[in-house]
């Protein structure tokens, strides 16, 4: 339970805080989101990491304007967690659905965003 409140832990200066640069969620715009509930923000995160896997199967198995449809749903969730490089990803791929170089990064954004997730969960 210690790792938990480390990993929510908020700063005193609510006007001080800035994005968590470097972690795969912004932790600070996910408190946000969820108004600072740490039980709500654990059930958002491990509802986002299912829909996130869901989407890769479903881009895997696509192409084209389908293909684009699913980065676009999958930037507007990871936007909505805090997963700024599944989001940024995902619009690279929404732009470009043939790129595999895109495809690439969206996996490797999703991979990283699901372990930080699972992590948390812990």
């Amino acid at each position: 339970m210690a790792a938990l409140n480390i990993a929510f832990e908020a700063p005193d200066n609510a006007g001080g805080m800035c994005p968590s640069n470097g972690r795969p969620i912004d932790l600070i715009h996910l408190a946000r989101q969820t108004m600072g509930d740490k039980a709500l923000e654990l059930e958002v995160l491990q509802m986002f990491a299912r829909q996130a896997r869901e989407s890769m199967k479903e881009i895997v198995g696509s192409e084209g304007a389908a293909r684009a449809a699913v980065a676009h749903r999958l930037k507007g969730s990871a936007q909505s967690v805090g997963a700024t490089a599944v989001s940024k990803a995902a619009e690279a791929l929404e732009q470009n659905p043939a790129n595999a170089i895109a495809l690439a990064s969206v996996t490797a954004a999703v991979v990283e965003a699901e372990n930080f997730i699972l992590k948390l969960c812990r």
